[in-house]
């Protein structure tokens, strides 16, 4: 499950303990200026002992290379064996804000990763980049169970990337098997590779209602595609359609679009959708929850059920 980042931070805990034992994965999410991602990635390992936590994403430009690492290697002394690590571009107009925006994010994002993966395997490192400069840098604890690294990206070129310089990739909702393959691809298809995806969760008893809750949410990614919706096999139908038929046109897409899409309609439809994800190579699978927290305190089940399937 992810926690959303308009929760607030005192929750963590609670969805961490419902989820512990019987869930993999809670994924923490830090956007600007919402939560942080350490600070809640360290609350829900302190109160479980099964629960993975995933950390999407830090943006690489936000946090010194060596202060990234040294939190990280933290997190894994904690609670070894059960951090997942996401560092990404972050968005751009955000690390603007912050006066931290790079010429090239694909530059700052690749010479963050080589450092924080280099220092987290115990490496002592000196760099004199563009975006790291580091002089005789070593961790005094390096993880001893290092987890992998993985990069928050979504274009090709940032795939590319990916593959020559993290452990995996965290891919951002929606994202269909058809988006895992084409991400895998890009990436040069690296033998080991941790493929996380993000997911929207919204089950109901009917599929009409469901779609009806997320046509919304998906007119939103079709007004502005990005490799998430361009890869679908089905895509440029789909423009169509919504470009004929508008918002509410889109509950009347067929039923399979949407399985494709996230895990939207029937329970049977969600565990329909985890299925495919896993036969297309995913690792992990982070579902987003509704942000009225009542009603994501009522998915939790749904997570569940999907998990113990």
């Amino acid at each position: 499950m992810c926690f959303d980042r308009t929760f607030p931070a005192s929750l963590v805990n609670e969805f961490a303990h419902r989820l512990d034992g019987r869930a993999d994965q809670l994924w923490v999410i830090e956007d600007c200026f919402y939560t942080a991602g350490i600070s809640l990635a360290a609350s829900a390992a302190a109160v479980t002992d099964r629960l993975t936590v995933g950390i999407g994403i830090l943006p690489a430009v936000a946090r010194q290379a060596a202060v990234a690492a040294m939190e990280i290697a933290t997190l894994c002394a904690l609670a070894p064996g059960r951090i997942l690590p996401g560092i990404g571009h972050g968005v751009q107009s955000w690390m603007e804000q912050m006066g931290a925006r790079p010429a090239s994010p694909l530059a700052a994002l690749d010479e963050v990763m080589v450092a924080v993966r280099r220092l987290l395997h115990g490496e002592r490192v000196t760099s004199a980049g563009r975006y790291v400069t580091l002089d005789d840098v070593q961790l005094y604890h390096p993880p001893d169970d290092v987890p992998p690294l993985l990069a928050g990206v979504r274009g090709a070129k940032s795939m590319e990337l990916a593959g020559r310089v993290a452990d995996g990739v965290v891919l951002a909702e929606p994202a269909a098997p058809s988006y895992v393959r084409w991400a895998y691809e890009n990436a040069g298809q690296p033998v080991p590779f941790h493929l996380a995806v993000f997911s929207v969760l919204c089950v109901e008893r009917d599929r009409r209602t469901a779609y009806q809750t997320m046509a919304p949410w998906l007119a939103s990614l079709l007004d502005q595609p990005t490799p998430g919706i361009t890869t679908l096999p089905f895509a440029s139908e789909m423009l169509e359609h919504y470009r004929e038929h508008g918002v509410d046109g889109l509950v009347t897409m067929p039923p399979e679009w949407w399985r494709e899409l996230a895990p939207i309609g029937t329970m049977d439809d969600a565990m329909a959708h985890v299925r495919a994800l896993e036969e297309a190579g995913v690792d992990s699978i982070g579902l987003w929850p509704a942000r009225d927290v009542e009603t994501a305190r009522g998915q939790v089940d749904d997570v569940l059920q999907l998990a113990e399937r």
